[in-house]
């Protein structure tokens, strides 16, 4: 089974559901990218994730381009960003998907307002991530 989670910038809600979609199951194949990516991981993804036990520092930030000659059983688009501009894949996808999230990097306010919409996001993502993996990509995977 093999995912690529798709946003624009890649360093913030695709990072976040690479990192849970791969602490549900070890042997799937996640991957994340953006259609212009950023290079660099949000500190603040980073932390939200580590506060639930998630190490993504290790993540890169990659280009889509790196995986388009690739096959895929799903891409997930997680920004309207990225949903409209996703690029032809060369390769084969099976199931092309689309969960958006407010991007909490946009947050303004106080550092802890900001940091509770990291939170919430991340926790919208876990959320929805998790139903997808239980409902569709668990039974197939198997």
């Amino acid at each position: 089974m093999k995912v690529l989670i798709l946003c624009t910038g890649n360093s913030c809600r695709s990072q976040m559901a690479h990192g849970f979609l791969q602490s549900f199951d070890p042997n799937i194949t996640v991957c994340s990218a953006g259609t212009e990516a950023s290079g660099k991981l949000n500190p603040g993804a980073v932390k939200a994730m580590a506060e639930v036990g998630i190490d993504i520092s290790h993540h890169t930030s990659d280009q889509v381009d790196k995986y388009l000659n690739d096959e895929w059983d799903y891409v997930i688009t997680v920004c309207g960003g990225a949903n409209e501009v996703c690029p032809a894949f060369i390769g084969k996808v099976k199931k092309r998907l689309h969960i958006g999230f407010d991007d909490p990097s946009h947050a303004v306010g106080t550092p802890q307002f900001i940091e509770s919409e990291f939170r919430r996001v991340r926790d919208e993502i876990h959320t929805e991530f998790r139903k997808l993996y239980e409902e569709e990509i668990k039974p197939t995977s198997v």
